[in-house]
């Protein structure tokens, strides 16, 4: 798993594992019923979960809540708040899994501006609610 999934993870825009996409979608387990294939006795069926928008902002200020920290504006605050290592490493790692210019890489602080600003794009490209105002 890559650093920016974990990102994800912790925001419940991706699953940690892949285990429940396994069993199947229709009938009680050991039912001998076939996915897809309604039963005869009109038992009800499992019906799949449509995809809504992560309230990503809700949970960051949740989450921030008295801890003094910014993570509308600080990569570091924002990995802090999801309590994923914000260490000068990490965010080195977490630039080049996201393709960041390696000009960039050389200034921590334009590094740091240009990683905030990608990972909240990407975490709203994948279904988190991030206001325009924080994407410009």
């Amino acid at each position: 798993m890559g650093f920016f999934d974990n990102i994800l993870e912790k925001l419940g825009l991706r699953k940690k594992d892949q285990a429940a996409a396994k069993q199947p979608a229709f009938g009680p387990s050991g039912s001998g019923a076939k996915p897809g294939v309604a039963q005869k006795d009109d038992r009800p069926m499992f019906a799949p979960k449509a995809i809504s928008e992560v309230d990503v902002v809700k949970q960051l200020e949740k989450r921030a809540a008295g801890k003094g920290l910014n993570w509308k504006v600080s990569i570091v605050d924002l990995l802090k708040v999801l309590d994923i290592d914000s260490s000068r490493e990490a965010r080195n790692e977490l630039a080049k899994e996201l393709g960041c210019p390696t000009d960039l890489m050389q200034d921590s602080a334009k590094m740091n501006t240009w990683l905030h600003k990608e990972v909240l794009k990407r975490i709203a490209a994948n279904g988190g609610n991030i206001p325009a105002n924080l994407l410009d």
